[in-house]
């Protein structure tokens, strides 16, 4: 239950308490790191840091949603293969790699192409966090296609991302699938 309560949470009202726990002077996170003596890290407003805050927000914000994903994949395993595998005489780490992983690789693929999808279309967490900046250092693509389309009303340029976005993700997608068929997940 810990694991997916950041998934049903709203995104808007988790990116905002995110914004605070990172807060430069009074951020729970650099109060935190001066307990070891760390000097205060400007997390949002430094753009070397901004970008991977933002990323572990959202892979925190989306991993319960994986592993459940994950643990149907493994509750979907027979038993019996492990069974096989322990008169077999097959070690724990042989049971893995010959059972586990590869019955489990078409839901990595779908936990992988669902990831993949959702990430291409980030735009909540850098609206919400740092406003694309800083010097837009956290700009993603469908941020972009909001500010050219509803900020600068260059409605044929946000035309243009979304369509390139589709067509980069229809590509994307075709050669994970064409992964997939090659490894018999398809």
């Amino acid at each position: 239950m810990a694991l997916f309560t950041p998934v049903v949470t709203n995104l808007i009202a988790v990116a905002v308490i995110w914004k605070y726990l990172f807060q430069e002077r009074y951020g729970f996170v650099n109060y935190a790191l001066s307990w070891f003596g760390i000097h205060p890290i400007d997390w949002l407003g430094n753009p070397h840091m901004s970008m991977p805050t933002i990323i572990l927000f959202a892979l925190w914000k989306n991993f319960g949603y994986s592993m459940i994903i994950v643990l149907a994949g493994l509750q979907a395993i027979p038993d019996e293969l492990y069974e096989a595998a322990r008169l077999d005489g097959a070690s724990a780490w042989r049971q893995v790699r010959h059972i586990t992983l590869p019955m489990l690789g078409p839901t990595l693929m779908t936990v992988g192409l669902l990831t993949m999808v959702g990430y291409f279309q980030l735009f909540a967490e850098p609206y919400v966090m740092t406003q694309g900046g800083p010097l837009q250092s956290t700009l993603s693509v469908l941020y972009l296609l909001y500010e050219q389309g509803f900020n600068w009303w260059n409605l044929g340029f946000a035309s243009a991302i979304a369509f390139v976005l589709f067509v980069f993700t229809m590509i994307a997608t075709w050669v994970l699938m064409r992964f997939g068929r090659r490894k018999g997940w398809v």
